[in-house]
This record gives C-alpha cells, sequence and structure tokens, in this order.
C-alpha cells in the first residue's frame, strides 16, 4: 500500500496539550523519514469532515493519524505505537 500518511491538525488548537501532541507526532514521523501530508482541519470544513469520516466519529478531533483513507489512530494510540517500537504497524506500512 503506497497511499501518503495524512496527519490531520488543527492551528486554531487552544489547548497546549494538543499542539504538542500535534507537533511530536510530525517531529516521530520526520525523525523516521516516513513521508506525510499536514492536513488543517481548522482551515477547510471539507478536511474537517473527511476527518471524521475516516475516524468514524462525527465528533472526532485532531490530532488524527491516516495512511490514505484508512484510519491509524489519535494520538494515544500513536504515542502506545511509538513506545512499543511498533510504528511502522501503526501507520500501516
Amino acid at each position: 500500500m503506497s497511499s501518503k500518511i495524512k496527519v490531520y491538525i488543527s492551528n486554531l488548537a487552544s489547548n497546549m496539550e494538543t499542539k504538542k501532541q500535534q507537533m511530536r507526532i510530525q517531529d516521530v514521523l520526520s525523525g523516521a523519514k516516513i513521508d506525510f501530508e499536514v492536513i488543517d482541519v481548522s482551515a477547510s470544513k471539507d478536511d474537517l469532515a473527511k476527518m471524521r469520516e475516516i475516524v468514524g466519529n462525527s465528533k472526532a478531533l485532531a490530532p488524527q493519524i491516516a495512511n490514505g483513507d484508512t484510519y491509524c489512530g489519535d494520538y494515544d494510540a500513536f504515542d502506545n505505537a511509538v513506545e512499543c517500537k511498533t510504528l511502522h504497524d501503526f501507520l500501516k506500512i
């Protein structure tokens, strides 16, 4: 599967914890040399709707991670995958 990893973030996140999570995801993926695309759901209602459709939750909030249109997980699942050294499995790559 050669779909691109998509990291859904919100640049309007007022919560510091959310901002830290979004930065950590990008830092880890960059450090692992994994190609990914950042999608700011605060800039587009269509992107927000698409993220929520992929997640399967109409109230889902960023950050969320997908491989193409296949949902990988939220920050907690990502963090767990990093800790368990199963990031590639988590990202389905």
